[in-house]
């Protein structure tokens, strides 16, 4: 993520000791310091397609010899944080690649003369590997923006034949006039993933535009995992049903199913699912059960057809704009902060992202717009809370732990 910080960046490079870094000029010099820290050479690329890198490519002999892989080979390192705080290196293999975007290709019904509309980060699962995937795949054109801009994506909508989206995408595009039928005749497949879509959208989308959204879930561990389906209902709360060859469990803390309509964890096994954690085998075994299944962290339910909802995530972890916030990371940042007894971070409803970051501390801190000043030089902006609240204490239940369910309540109309 180019937003992150160069403490952020140091820990990933520390981690991960690759051997070469691909930088824009503009931020080279703090990429050279980190890389003099731990190895690695830096070459430059800007967004033109000139730097080092492309000097190198174009002294490069066009003759070469392709190398082997198998299935099992790493082919990414995609670093996720954990309710810890520190990051981990989620092992992605090129059988894990291969498997989940043939998936896609096959339930999405990608054919030859598909043209993608893509606006989404690509360094997130879903504009890398799940939109290039399976637009790579098919050989597909690509109409590439470099961030999400409406008027921009409204230009491009008639020359496209699909688009992939997060949910802050569709809810800034139906508030706009020229959003129509018309606008979106040539389209066939709007997606929508990384975060739950309102249903509210998903029904005013379809009333302006005559296409219903396919929701899909996925993670950055799994892939993609289930999809809506592209012949047939696509119901608004639901995110459909397992992808072919992806085997879906709802499961009680010890791993056993439970019946049809409850809720459980969501525990999923199948080629698409990662090696593991990167020099992390205690996380990793953690994230297994005995019989393979890789548990998610996210609370849904399964009907008797196999269409899953999902009804709640990881306890604490915030999905702000499609990217997902581990509020841990950001308290430990606060808890450091000269006056700050203690903290919690919570997402509460915002009209535009979904949710937004917002923290909560106790003691005598230094004002607001101060600890947000402080924060923006050590975290990525996505992360930085857009409001910080002193209160005398934090909620508690008789064990002591804190009550985020209450801070959420009490900050739930702040942005509304």
């Amino acid at each position: 993520n180019t937003a992150y910080s160069p403490s952020e960046l140091d820990y990933f490079i520390a981690d991960a000791r690759p051997a070469v870094i691909v930088s824009d000029p503009a931020s080279a010099r703090p990429a050279r310091d980190i890389a003099g820290r731990h190895g690695g050479t830096v070459v430059t690329l800007d967004a033109s397609g000139l730097g080092e890198m492309a000097d190198l490519a174009g002294g490069a002999s066009p003759d070469h010899e392709t190398v082997s892989r198998t299935a099992d080979d790493l082919a990414g390192l995609l670093y996720t944080s954990g309710t810890t705080g520190r990051s981990k290196g989620a092992m992605i293999t090129h059988g894990n690649l291969v498997s989940n975007t043939e998936a896609l290709h096959e339930a999405w019904r990608f054919t030859p003369g598909d043209v993608l509309l893509h606006a989404l980060p690509i360094f997130h699962v879903h504009g890398l590997y799940v939109a290039l995937g399976t637009a790579f795949l098919n050989r597909s054109e690509i109409l590439w923006h470099q961030k999400f801009d409406a008027d921009a994506v409204m230009r491009d909508l008639p020359r496209a034949s699909v688009m992939m989206g997060v949910p802050t995408f569709y809810t800034r595009l139906v508030m706009r006039d020229d959003l129509t039928a018309d606008s979106c005749a040539h389209v066939r497949l709007f997606v929508s993933g990384s975060a739950p879509l309102l249903a509210e959208t998903h029904k005013t989308f379809e009333a302006k535009t005559g296409h219903r959204i396919l929701e899909r879930y996925g993670m950055t561990e799994t892939g993609m995992i289930t999809s809506n389906p592209y012949d047939g209902e696509r119901r608004a709360g639901t995110v459909g049903y397992p992808l072919p060859g992806i085997s879906v469990r709802i499961a009680d803390e010890d791993g056993r199913e439970v019946a049809t309509g409850e809720v459980g964890m969501i525990e999923v096994k199948g080629p698409n699912v990662f090696k593991g954690y990167w020099e992390m085998p205690d996380e990793t075994a953690k994230s297994f059960r005995a019989d393979g299944y890789f548990i998610t962290g996210d609370l849904g339910v399964m009907e008797a057809d196999g269409r899953v909802s999902i009804v709640g995530r990881g306890k604490d972890l915030i999905i702000s704009g499609g990217l997902n916030v581990y509020p841990k990371e950001i308290e430990i940042e606060l808890d450091a902060m000269q006056g700050v007894t203690e903290s919690a971070v919570i997402g509460v409803p915002h009209p535009d992202f979904g949710e937004s970051v917002v923290a909560v501390v106790t003691g005598s801190p230094p004002p607001e717009p101060e600890m947000i000043a402080q924060l923006s030089g050590r975290l990525a902006r996505f992360k930085i809370p857009k409001r910080i609240f002193t209160i005398p204490e934090l909620p508690r239940n008789v064990m002591g732990k804190v009550q985020k369910s209450e801070l959420r309540q009490k900050f739930a109309d702040i942005f509304r």
